[in-house]
């Protein structure tokens, strides 16, 4: 699939978050596309699910790992390391004024 019509939940819930966190620059490979692809994506990160997520190229987890970062605060940490300020922190602020 692709960011604008993903075909499984898991990528749909990667594409939300990274919709709630602002982060709209961001590269997406439809690997049902290519079956080589989608094994040696597998291969080259251990990793037995798709999707995958990486983070200014070191991967991260799939939509399990990027959940649990999002839940916890971690995903506002990391965006922030890479020069991305997480929509949400702007969104906590307007509920504060409140």
């Amino acid at each position: 699939g692709s960011p604008a019509q993903p075909l499984c939940g898991f990528s749909n819930a990667v594409v939300q978050i990274l919709r709630l966190h602002g982060v709209e620059d961001y590269r997406a490979h439809d690997v049902l596309q290519d079956p080589d692809l989608r094994q040696g994506i597998k291969n080259y990160s251990n990793w037995p699910t798709i999707p995958q997520v990486y983070l200014n190229g070191e991967f991260v987890g799939g939509c399990d790992i990027l959940l649990q970062m999002h839940q916890n605060g971690d995903l506002v940490e990391e965006l922030k390391k890479l020069g991305i300020r997480s929509a949400l922190l702007d969104a906590e602020k307007d509920q504060e004024k409140k």
